[in-house]
């Protein structure tokens, strides 16, 4: 028996693997899944004891079972090259280990060629599976629209160019830039010109987990202004990077919320004041705590005249607010003087949470001009005295979009306290859930608002940033929603400009009479993919695909609109980090063409009664021992009878892989005249991510998660980081191919600009990472350009 005990000892290990997947196979072909893991298992099993006995016939056997599962991968993968990961990969390591020890199993002269030959064979029928004809992960190449001499025009009175004065771009959010100088011939020749540390990270380390700083700077002049995750705001040249004033309005960490997000400032120049005097051009900031702070410019020094004191406390009339509860981490928007800004109120804590009021603030002496309450609709100021603001409403915790012609501003809003539970909310709370609101800047009154979802249980909230537009004639905005669709409605009237449609929603779940029996669809472009099926189920090897493809079984799921259950798990699709998020869209107006970055991720939810969440010692914010910094999380939701548990991504606990396979992200350009997709990419690569949180460093287009978004340029330059691998990319327009790339020092989730200063062209981004997208994290504001 001298030189058994390779075979032994793989035996072993092909017995427990044929166990576990005979098994599951089994209870899988029960829930009415696919046959072949229990085909697999008893496979398996058998060329484990043909192993035991020391049969050469074990080998054959098990080059059967890899036979079998590379043409059943093929069957199912459709041409994705991702999806046979699971169906080749293991199965070849064990193919590979059985040729090792057939040597021991036969009595031959040739045995070690036989062994050898078989691993080539098998080595070669892994690549051909992975060199299909293509991936099944890009879409065709349309024509661009023609270059039109009638570009869109931009309502908000600024322009971007050699500066970039707002957080879009402009308030019409189009993030362009009519620039040519870096174009597709020289983009190659991009290199980094310098790099600035903010610095600004959190001190404490319970609140360093929560680091993911999306900021975006903005260019007025010859300085560049940026704030850190701790809401630190730092002025830089916009040639060098040197470093011209900080200003640190101390925020404690206790208010840090969910992220420590401070996604971008404004600047303001006063009207008729002397480009001269202190607090002329202003840099207006929202901050963690929720106080608008007010500086100078050129100095960082606070403009007294705001206020009397430099800020403003946006909390006054919201009652009481606990630390990290209500929080500004966007940046405001300015229409006809007045700063309109709302507030990230903490999803899922208690149904009494602080209001989701709107307010406007006058931008000069930083005063309440109004305040939309849409519990109150005929207060327009602070509450009366001994009242408050409604609490828990809906608010607004991305940027708005402004229209300085019409004098109104476009609010997305998001869902009440309680996201994942509608009863008990009020009729008002209702009607403005996950809708977009346009508000009269003058008065605060809504003037019309769009609804995409009715009574949402999903946290689909308008996260994206609207964009002004002009479609076919009519001044529209264009607004992206969580699930994808696409709407395009008229900017005076709300009327939709584009196609839309209705789809029976499943009804059911934990709350049957409160679930719509149909949901609003655009019919015009939506980023949505089709629906989930057991065969997308995904993982490393055949038994985390089989765990998938179990749960999958397990869960409640028919379909886009799955409302949540008690009794059990529930798949929701796209997830709340699907379709399109903060990032917004990027508008091409010299071609009319969008290009929308999304995400592509089921979520994998359950209701937890009231008695479980207290066994689990699972509470509000302000009662907790510990902040979920997880995508695995549960929330309270106090007030209602339920938490709510969420695993964003429907990620294996073990190997850290979503159940999903690849792409888990893309980006599409998008005709706007007639909303025919022009081409259609995976963005990101697999070189950061991988099993069990180890980087694979393969250099090969996956479509990784994203967050962030993108910024076009006139001379057909798409430039983009947001997805995980920590690269800033630049992508042809007329193909969506990526023409250069730069490895960034951490995650670049965040939008970069593009400015003009000293008659060179520059492409600016903060590195800063994000610990929910799991790329590291850092402070540095990093400038590229071309050699000169």
């Amino acid at each position: 028996m001298r030189g058994a005990w390779p075979a032994l000892v793989l035996g072993v290990v092909i017995a427990l693997a044929g166990v576990i997947m005979t098994g599951g196979g089994a209870y899988l072909v029960e829930l009415g899944g696919s046959i072949y893991y229990l085909l697999a298992g008893l496979g398996l099993l058998g060329t484990a004891w043909l192993l035991f006995r020391r049969r050469p016939l074990a080998v054959w056997l098990y080059a059967a079972l890899f036979l079998l599962s590379m043409v059943w991968g093929l069957s199912e993968a459709q041409g994705n090259a991702w999806a046979m990961i699971p169906w080749l990969i293991a199965p070849f390591v064990l193919l590979v280990a059985m040729l090792l020890v057939m040597p021991t199993l036969v009595d031959s002269p040739h045995r070690w060629k036989w062994s050898g030959g078989g691993i080539a064979a098998g080595l070669l029928a892994v690549i051909a599976c992975f060199a299909l004809p293509g991936s099944g992960l890009s879409s065709p190449v349309l024509a661009l629209p023609p270059q039109s001499s009638q570009a869109l025009g931009d309502p908000s009175g600024l322009a971007t160019g050699r500066d970039w004065p707002t957080y879009g771009g402009t308030y019409a959010n189009w993030r362009y830039s009519p620039l040519t100088q870096i174009d597709r011939g020289n983009v190659g020749s991009l290199h980094k010109v310098w790099e600035t540390h903010t610095g600004g990270t959190p001190q404490s380390a319970k609140f360093q987990k929560l680091y993911g700083t999306e900021n975006t700077p903005i260019k007025v002049g010859n300085l560049l202004y940026t704030c850190t995750a701790k809401n630190v705001v730092v002025a830089l040249d916009a040639a060098t990077g040197r470093v011209a004033w900080r200003h640190d309005p101390k925020v404690p960490d206790a208010w840090i919320p969910y992220t420590t997000a401070c996604r971008g400032v404004v600047v303001y120049a006063v009207p008729g004041a002397d480009s001269a005097a202190p607090c002329a051009t202003r840099v207006i900031e929202g901050t963690l705590d929720s106080r608008l702070i007010a500086l100078d410019a050129l100095s960082g020094e606070p403009c007294r005249e705001f206020n009397g004191t430099g800020e403003q406390d946006t909390k006054i009339g919201m009652g009481p607010v606990y630390p990290g509860l209500a929080s500004i981490n966007s940046a405001p928007t300015i229409v006809r003087g007045v700063i309109v800004v709302g507030h990230q109120i903490l999803d899922g804590q208690y149904s009494r949470a602080p209001s989701g009021v709107v307010q406007g603030f006058d931008a000069r002496t930083g005063k309440l001009v109004w305040a939309w309450d849409m519990a109150h609709p005929d207060w327009s100021g602070y509450p009366p005295a001994g009242q408050t603001w409604a609490r828990g409403t809906p608010n607004m915790w991305t940027s708005a979009a402004g229209d300085e012609r019409l004098g109104l501003v476009y609010v997305p809003l998001g869902n009440a306290a309680n996201d994942y539970w509608s009863s008990g909310r009020t009729p008002l709370e209702n009607a403005y859930s996950s809708s977009l609101v346009a508000l009269d800047v003058a008065t605060g009154k809504p003037r019309w608002s769009f609804q995409a979802v009715k009574k949402d249980v999903w946290d689909y909230d308008f996260g994206s940033q609207p964009s002004l537009i002009d479609y076919k004639g009519t001044a529209a905005v264009l607004v992206p929603s969580k699930q994808g669709d696409l709407y395009i409605l008229d900017r005076a009237t709300g009327r939709p400009l584009t196609p839309i449609g209705t789809i029976a929603a499943p009804q059911g779940g934990a709350e049957p009479a409160q679930r719509a029996a149909q949901q609003i669809v655009s019919l015009w472009n939506t980023l949505r993919k089709a629906p989930l099926h057991e065969s997308d189920m995904w993982g490393m090897s055949p038994i985390d695909q089989m765990i998938c493809r179990i749960q999958f079984r397990e869960a409640d799921y028919r379909g886009y609109f799955t409302p949540p259950s008690v009794d059990r798990s529930s798949v929701e699709y796209p997830g709340y980090n699907g379709g399109s998020d903060w990032g917004g869209v990027s508008i091409d107006p010299l071609r009319g063409v969008i290009v929308a970055n999304y995400n592509d991720m089921p979520n994998y939810v359950r209701l937890i009664t009231r008695a479980e969440a207290d066994r689990r010692d699972i509470k509000p914010r302000f009662a907790a021992k510990d902040i979920s910094t997880k995508s695995h999380s549960v929330d309270p939701q106090w007030g209602a009878p339920y938490a709510i548990e969420v695993n964003a991504g429907w990620r294996m606990p073990f190997t850290g892989l979503m159940c999903k396979r690849p792409p888990y992200g893309g980006i599409r350009a998008i005709d706007i005249a007639t909303g025919r997709t022009l081409w259609d990419r995976p963005l990101g690569t697999a070189r950061r991510n991988g099993p069990f949180g180890v980087p694979t460093m393969l250099p090969l287009t996956i479509g990784t998660p994203n967050n962030g978004g993108a910024v076009t340029t006139a001379s057909g330059l798409v430039f983009i980081a947001a997805a995980t691998d920590d690269l800033i990319r630049a992508i042809d327009l007329r193909t969506g191919k990526t023409v250069w790339s730069a490895s960034l020092p951490a995650g670049g989730q965040a939008t970069p600009i593009i400015y003009q200063q000293g008659g060179r062209e520059y492409l600016v981004i903060f590195a800063g990472g994000h610990h929910f997208m799991e790329t590291p994290a850092g402070d540095s504001v990093i400038a590229y350009a071309l050699p000169g």
